[in-house]
């Protein structure tokens, strides 16, 4: 077990080429990779993008043994590190599943994760094309002895799901996004993330689009809610170090886990979508 690890988030505007895509995530990889880190997230949606969603989402849908996990793969592999990226992903129906997946140095799925919170907000109606994830026990991966949880986009917003993945042994959650720009939006996420963070007392390292569509920040906070990596508003990568003696203490001073009194529990769907 190691007393830390680098972890890096790395941000791009991903396109309806996959290829092109994948050749953004290995460069901002390598130059994670150059820095020693042990981990590099990448936005949602990262195999697949445009602003409108459509039809063209679902045609694009691959499954987790596609061409673009395995290309995923052959990065991690080759690197020697852990990927976790946005994948549009097949369902066999006219919707697809909005999945995160984690990829090992082996090349292989070490956890993937299915968007619960669906992005029926402002303005927006994510549901009409992407199927909801099923409440289930969280995947979780272990990179040099941290455990490590998935979590996406809309769901920052519920502080359930990031409750459930600390109650799963989660020390780090990573949360790609596409964090759509609008009023106050950078300040919903900027607050959001470093909420989840302090109230969890773990380390939360977040990787979105860049703007026009995003509004970039992609940041690593740590669980005293300090923002010790960032990026503005450009492609680019950041690198922090993830530490355990910083979660012990932080743990030590505000125990606010072993002191609540209350547990999450799955409700019932308000709909079928």
């Amino acid at each position: 077990m190691s007393e830390s690890i680098l972890v890096a988030v790395g941000q791009f505007a991903p396109t309806a080429d996959s290829a092109a895509n994948l050749a953004a995530i290995d460069e901002l990889a390598t130059r994670a990779a150059a820095r020693s880190a042990r981990v590099v997230v990448f936005p949602e949606y990262s195999s697949y993008f445009e602003k409108e969603m459509g039809p063209g989402f679902v045609a694009a849908a691959q499954p987790l043994d596609g061409s673009f996990v395995r290309g995923l793969g052959r990065i991690a592999a080759r690197l020697d590190l852990h990927v976790v990226a946005g994948l549009v992903a097949s369902t066999g129906t006219e919707r697809f599943s909005n999945t995160l997946v984690a990829v090992a140095p082996s090349g292989e799925v070490a956890a993937s994760y299915r968007k619960l919170h669906l992005y029926d907000a402002f303005g927006q109606r994510e549901s009409d094309w992407v199927l909801p994830g099923e409440i289930e026990a969280p995947q979780t991966f272990v990179v040099d002895g941290f455990t490590l949880g998935l979590q996406t986009c809309y769901d920052i917003r519920f502080p359930e799901v990031t409750r459930m993945l600390v109650d799963a042994g989660v020390e780090v959650v990573v949360l790609p996004a596409e964090w759509v720009r609008g009023p106050l939006k950078e300040h919903h996420w900027r607050t959001l993330v470093t909420a989840r963070a302090i109230e969890n007392t773990i380390y939360v390292a977040a990787a979105d689009h860049v703007p026009p569509v995003g509004v970039g920040n992609s940041m690593i906070v740590d669980p005293h809610g300090v923002e010790i990596a960032a990026i503005g508003d450009e492609p680019g990568i950041a690198v922090a170090e993830v530490r355990r003696d910083r979660l012990t203490d932080v743990r030590r001073v505000n125990p606010a886990l072993a002191l609540r009194r209350f547990r999450v529990v799955p409700a019932e769907p308000a709909s079928d979508r």
